[in-house]
């Protein structure tokens, strides 16, 4: 269990760490340019999630049950179902504040509109730590499968690459709202905290529960296209040019897909 965890932290620290270069782009994107960049990021992010819960979580998830016997369909639509409702009432209760957006949602709350703001983004990085650490336990519950741990190391490099624009992402609307560049620049780092600690935790579930595995993963799967559906494509598609958003989805997509297939 401890190789499993030093796996899983290493594979959930590299997307921290892109997060925060990524916030570091505050320190270099400056004027009206910034909500364009924007836009692309949070596309991109969107096109990595989507193929990630596809061809890096769903797939291996109904090839896990049928290997046990089951219908492969049943895990994974169930566990699809229960991650999505997972974040529809996370997204309820939270209070956080969408970029671009003049009231809060979830619970009312007195917190700060820039507070609710790193609470938006930090919301959808839970899902994306779960996929990372499911992906790392599945390596191991293998044991000699070097597959299984290169397409874990390819998940955690899709999720790693998109978190790049998503710091900045954090990061750059947090100075639109008057916040220092220091101050935006560590908000947007530390929004990625999440992932190490939610990665670590889904592989320590998934060594007690092995048996339903391929329930986590559809979990983790459905909890990341609701994010893409609720927040990111929205989010995306602001403004009058909206095929920067549209590029950037198609963009993180293929990107995510080449690196399954290549590295899996």
């Amino acid at each position: 269990m401890s190789r499993v965890l030093l796996w899983a932290l290493t594979g959930t620290g590299f997307p921290f760490l892109m997060t925060t270069l990524g916030a570091a782009m505050v320190f270099l994107l400056r004027g009206k340019g910034t909500r364009t960049a924007q836009r692309l990021c949070l596309g991109f992010a969107a096109g990595v999630m989507i193929a990630a819960s596809v061809f890096s979580l769903l797939l291996p998830a109904i090839e896990e049950a049928e290997a046990a016997g089951m219908a492969g369909w049943i895990p994974a639509a169930g566990g699809f179902a229960l991650g999505a409702l997972f974040l529809l009432a996370l997204d309820s209760l939270l209070p956080h504040l969408h970029p671009g957006s003049a009231a809060p949602e979830g619970t009312p709350s007195r917190l700060r509109r820039t507070t609710l703001l790193v609470f938006a983004v930090t919301l959808h990085n839970i899902p994306e730590g779960m996929a990372v650490g499911l992906s790392f336990a599945l390596a191991a519950q293998h044991g000699h499968d070097g597959a299984l741990y290169a397409a874990a190391m390819a998940l955690a490099v899709g999720i790693g690459i998109q978190n790049f624009p998503e710091g900045a992402a954090v990061s750059i609307p947090l100075r639109e709202e008057g916040m220092p560049r220091w101050k935006a620049f560590l908000c947007g780092s530390l929004s990625g905290l999440v992932e190490p600690i939610f990665g670590v935790c889904a592989v320590l579930i998934a060594g007690t529960v092995s048996p339903f595995m391929p329930w986590l993963l559809s979990f983790a799967a459905g909890a990341m296209i609701y994010v893409v559906v609720e927040e990111l494509i929205p989010e995306a598609h602001l403004g009058e040019h909206s095929n920067i958003g549209t590029l950037g989805v198609l963009g993180g997509f293929l990107v995510m897909m080449v690196l399954d297939v290549a590295l899996g």
